[in-house]
């Protein structure tokens, strides 16, 4: 039987290491940063209905158990998979464990080698969870963005289709057909569910808890009680639109007005991170000489948790919403 030598060992090792990083780092690259081109479908639902996709089939996007009562939160799974759809993929929780637990892998193997295995353990699990979890948060948030900035241009459409005869579930499938992708899908779902039988309001209600949004529960409240009362329905989706473009123009105001704000507090909650390595790179002798005393982690700690308290109280003084 053939023995490596220990040198070899370590080469080895380290390009197991490398290849598993890569492998990580372009799998969350395809996830992440994924495009679609212009030559493609308009929007996911078109691209079921194109491969012969029944209305029931379709729905049952709209149907997944983890959508259906969302007030009641759920297991983790079923919280998983509502972040899941929220963000726009559609893969299973099952990828995102396969995946964590590639990432708390890799972490560990790295950190076992310039740290304890305790402490490689507990900041590789730490990771697993945390960084998948982040990054679905982020892609869902930005996927509502996306969905908010094209909902007054969705109205419009609707508003126009109205004004000209047509009846509010043309005007929703014209939306769904003509726009892209979030909200072509989601007015499409909304299409099949008028189609499906479901009434009006009951459709915009459904879209509101989907996306968790603050103007779609402003699109579900009006499209509910005009239903109940009856209206100018044309008008109110015009007005809807004209009241969102201008909440977003005032929060983009809000914005500038307080980017120095904002600044000023980054600044102030990395300055002692910064100081620390100046520090620890100019004379490692400052803090390598007190390191052996017992008191010397009690200090640690207490430092790095009032620096998260100050940037967490600095993030709400520059922080606004409305």
């Amino acid at each position: 039987m053939t023995h490596l030598e220990p040198s070899t060992m370590n080469i080895l090792l380290l390009a197991l290491i490398f290849l598993g990083v890569l492998l990580a780092y372009e799998g969350l690259q395809q996830l992440v940063f994924r495009k679609e081109t212009d030559g493609e479908a308009r929007n996911r639902r078109m691209k079921l209905i194109q491969r012969g996709a029944s209305t029931d089939e379709v729905l049952q996007l709209l149907r997944d158990p983890a959508l259906i009562g969302v007030e009641s939160k759920g297991g983790p799974i079923i919280r998983v998979r509502r972040l899941l759809v929220q963000a726009g993929l559609t893969i299973g929780p099952i990828w995102v464990l396969i995946a964590s637990a590639i990432l708390g892998l890799a972490a560990f193997v790295g950190l076992s080698r310039i740290t304890v295995p305790e402490t490689a353990l507990a900041a590789s699990v730490v990771a697993a969870i945390v960084v998948p979890l982040l990054v679905l948060l982020a892609m869902k948030e930005a996927r509502l963005a996306k969905l908010t900035k094209q909902l007054p241009d969705a109205l419009d459409l609707m508003s126009r289709g109205l004004k000209v005869g047509h009846p509010i579930a043309v005007t929703v499938g014209k939306v769904a057909t003509d726009m892209a992708d979030p909200i072509g899908t989601e007015f499409g779902l909304i299409q099949d569910q008028i189609n499906y039988g479901d009434d009006v309001a009951t459709a915009f209600h459904d879209f509101a808890t989907r996306v968790e949004t603050e103007d779609a529960h402003y699109l579900a409240v009006s499209i509910g009680i005009q239903h109940g009362t009856g209206g100018n329905l044309s008008r109110i989706l015009n007005v809807l639109s004209k009241v969102i473009r201008d909440r977003h123009t005032m929060r983009k105001k809000i914005k500038a007005i307080s980017a120095e704000g904002r600044l000023s507090g980054l600044i102030l909650t990395f300055l002692p991170v910064m100081i620390y390595l100046s520090i620890e790179l100019t004379t490692p002798s400052f803090y390598g000489d007190v390191r052996e005393d017992p008191l010397y982690p009690y200090f640690v700690y207490a430092i790095i948790g009032l620096i998260v308290v100050q940037g967490l109280l600095l993030n709400r003084l520059v922080k606004f919403k409305i």
